[in-house]
């Protein structure tokens, strides 16, 4: 049978009917033994696919279900939707999706993958009351966010290795309430076995490896991606040579900041400093 090829650039939805076409025929489905999956009919399927007609929400998370993308096609479902995520981010968001481990260094904010959704409003109502968006745009980057944690869930999980600067816990986001309820479910994300968090203390100084935020991802094949941001785009590094050397600043960050316990103890700490702090 003649498979149709789909111009990526014929639709804004192209993309997504190319990678759950994909997605399908790695698992040697046909369209009628897939679509009963996702609530529908082979010709709607076929449809999507070809990028006829958009699909809806409820379709994305079906198949993500049903072809277990690790949240794939719920994450493409919300970059097409809307431009509201930062450009390039995306894209990253589609292979951490499928990443077998994350690292990730972060500045100033808890990293998107461990936010509550308290945490991660109140950022985004702050960039609405200044006037950098707008609620829609802001609900748009919740929902994303949102989804996006799903990865957490998936089986098997990835191998999760975060390191958070002390500023990301000593700044308040949200008020002490919803503080507070962050830093507790740091703690509890930091029990699960799949899960590193370590602190990278204030007194690393001139030390500490990074002075921007990163995230390395290592994909099935071993492949080590690289991601990064400027205040307009998000861009992944591919080249071998500039990711093995944030690799290795990596492992070297590892060793500098505080221990798995230590920084569980470090984190508690402050916790109970800000619950000190609101009685």
């Amino acid at each position: 049978m003649n498979k149709k090829k789909i111009d990526p650039e014929s639709s804004p939805w192209a993309p997504f009917g190319i990678q759950l076409r994909n997605f399908r025929e790695a698992r040697d489905l046909l369209q009628e033994e897939l679509a009963p999956l996702l609530e529908c009919s082979a010709s709607h399927l076929s449809y999507i696919e070809l990028a006829h007609r958009p699909p809806s929400r409820k379709l994305a998370e079906l198949a993500d279900i049903a072809l277990d993308t690790g949240g794939t096609m719920l994450l493409m479902w919300y970059q097409l939707k809307n431009a509201a995520i930062l450009e390039g981010f995306p894209e990253y968001a589609r292979y951490e999706a499928l990443a077998e481990q994350i690292r990730i260094f972060e500045i100033n904010l808890i990293a998107g993958l461990l936010q509550t959704r308290a945490y991660a409003t109140a950022i985004q109502m702050g960039d609405v009351r200044q006037g950098g968006s707008t609620q829609k745009l802001a609900e748009d980057r919740i929902a994303f966010r949102l989804a996006r944690q799903r990865v957490l869930e998936r089986t098997p999980p990835p191998l999760v290795h975060v390191v958070l600067d002390e500023s990301c816990l000593r700044r308040v986001i949200g008020g002490r309430d919803v503080m507070i309820e962050q830093l507790l479910h740091l703690e509890q994300l930091a029990t699960r076995p799949n899960i590193v968090i370590q602190v990278a203390p204030f007194s690393l100084g001139e030390n500490r490896p990074f002075t921007q935020a990163t995230h390395l991802l290592t994909m099935q094949n071993r492949k080590v991606l690289a991601y990064g941001e400027t205040e307009q785009r998000g861009y992944i590094d591919r080249d071998t040579k500039s990711v093995a050397a944030l690799d290795s600043s990596y492992d070297r960050l590892a060793i500098e900041a505080h221990g798995r316990a230590e920084s569980l103890a470090f984190m508690r700490a402050v916790r109970r400093d800000l619950e000190w702090m609101s009685t």
